[in-house]
């Protein structure tokens, strides 16, 4: 049976095989314990995992010891948003963050907001981009954290991480942003873009699943951050646990590897983006989510009038792998919180197709999705 082509690289991305290549030395022959330092294997290991550091930390003009590895951007999230809660709550209780955010900074709000802090919301423009102004106005002398994604991963808008900075910097109120789709896709410089704490993973750029990274600024200014995992004091006590380095060793290759044809394959996925929007532009009741320009190169997220969502995504599901939204709430019946913050209905919301494209994807796959969709609307609609 031939498998539909997959157009969902905003959910997971296949392993390059120059990852796999590189990772599977340390799964059977190098398989030391990093912290095991008083024989060959662990030193091996533990060589591995500094060069892995150095290159992630390079990616971002950073230090090695600022990258803090842990299972993914959820945890590097969880990380960062509780770990300044619980070390700065004696100067406040206030966080600030983006009603478009992932589930993974808008749960642990959540539950800081049970245990007494205040959190601030703030709304976004048609387009997906924030107010500055409102974010200025929204942050209060008891603010500690303002958490700003840099590419949401739906409509995979860019928002203006630089400025951000610039307003939390200027403000003297820490800067995390969960990078998980941006990392190696665009331009980021930690200390240019003034960003305290962002979060990394490695499986949206052909890395494995369940290897991530915080990035925790060292100086100007130093930033403290409570452990969420106790035990062998890894990480500078900041996330205990065993490393696991051939997962380490793959994330530092995607990096390598994405960074290296960053300019390259970023300006081929929006070759092919363009091309799946001119031709779905043939459609009346086609609506862009986002904005135009200011998006990830990968991402088309598109809404349809007077369609049912259900209907369009089965008749869809035998040609092309897509999603409605995020991975995370795929399974979850309600609407999507990315596309209702935009003001669509839940109707129109429902109706919506998220299209990730990514480093194997073909004009021919492309030409093969546009002709699918077209058909499978015209005849729901």
């Amino acid at each position: 049976m031939q498998r539909p082509i997959y157009l969902d690289c905003h959910a997971t991305t296949p392993v390059d095989e120059r990852v796999l290549q590189a990772m599977l030395p340390y799964f059977r022959e190098s398989f030391g314990n990093p912290a095991s330092v008083g024989h060959l294997y662990g030193w091996e290991a533990e060589a591995a995992v500094k060069l892995a550091r150095e290159a992630i930390a390079t990616s971002i003009n950073a230090t090695p010891e600022e990258i803090i590895f842990t299972s993914g951007a959820t945890e590097a999230n969880n990380l960062a948003i509780k770990g300044v809660a619980e070390s700065y709550h004696s100067k406040g209780r206030h966080i600030v963050t983006v009603q478009t955010e992932h589930r993974a900074v808008l749960d642990p709000c959540a539950y800081l907001q049970s245990l007494g802090f205040e959190i601030t919301y703030l709304p976004v423009k048609s387009d997906g981009l924030i107010d500055l102004q409102e974010l200025e106005s929204a942050i209060r002398p008891d603010t500690i954290l303002v958490s700003v994604m840099a590419a949401n991963n739906e409509i995979g808008v860019l928002q203006p991480i630089a400025d951000i900075g610039q307003i939390c910097r200027d403000r003297q109120v820490l800067f995390h942003s969960d990078a998980a789709q941006a990392i190696a896709k665009i331009p980021l410089d930690v200390n240019a873009m003034q960003i305290d704490l962002m979060s990394l993973t490695a499986h949206k750029i052909y890395g494995a699943k369940g290897i991530g990274a915080l990035y925790v600024r060292r100086r100007n200014p130093r930033i403290n951050i409570a452990p969420q995992l106790h035990g062998g004091g890894q990480e500078r006590g900041m996330r205990s646990g065993t490393l696991y380095t051939p997962q380490i060793v793959g994330f530092a290759k995607a990096v390598e590897i994405a960074i290296a044809s960053q300019s390259e394959e970023q300006q081929q996925a929006l070759k092919l983006r363009q091309h799946l929007w001119n031709r779905l532009s043939e459609l009346d009741n086609i609506r862009l989510n986002g904005h135009p320009t200011q998006r990830l190169a990968g991402n088309l997220n598109v809404s349809f009038t007077n369609i049912n969502g259900a209907a369009l995504m089965l008749a869809l599901q035998p040609i092309v792998a897509i999603s409605s939204g995020s991975a995370c709430t795929s399974a979850k019946t309600t609407p999507s919180h990315v596309l209702t913050a935009l003001g669509h209905s839940k109707e129109l919301a429902y109706a919506s197709i998220r299209f990730g494209i990514g480093r194997f994807n073909t004009l021919d796959q492309i030409a093969t999705v546009a002709d699918h969709v077209l058909a499978s609307v015209r005849s729901l609609n």
